[in-house]
């Protein structure tokens, strides 16, 4: 399983999700610092579910980070939260 379907799984397991796009932006940093040749080090999510509804920006993003997990976070270089 790739990088992008761990993605996937865990934030449409913790959140009702409305919107959910899990985007590798990899390529767009290949040589730069973080680029550690997997091609899975930069990522981008567009995320909606009523859950943020009363959530403040940084408790979404908190929320986000925790249900990734330590696991999937560690193997992530870049990650840009985008909660629609």
């Amino acid at each position: 399983m790739g990088l992008d379907n761990e993605i996937y799984g865990a934030l449409a397991h913790a959140f009702a999700t409305t919107t959910l796009n899990v985007i590798n932006e990899s390529h767009m940093h290949a040589g730069h610092a973080g680029d550690d040749g997997t091609g899975e080090s930069h990522w981008r999510i567009e995320i909606a579910a009523p859950e943020f509804a009363q959530m403040s920006r940084i408790a979404r993003h908190r929320a986000i980070h925790t249900a990734l997990g330590p696991t999937i976070i560690g193997r992530i270089h870049a990650l840009s939260i985008d909660t629609v």
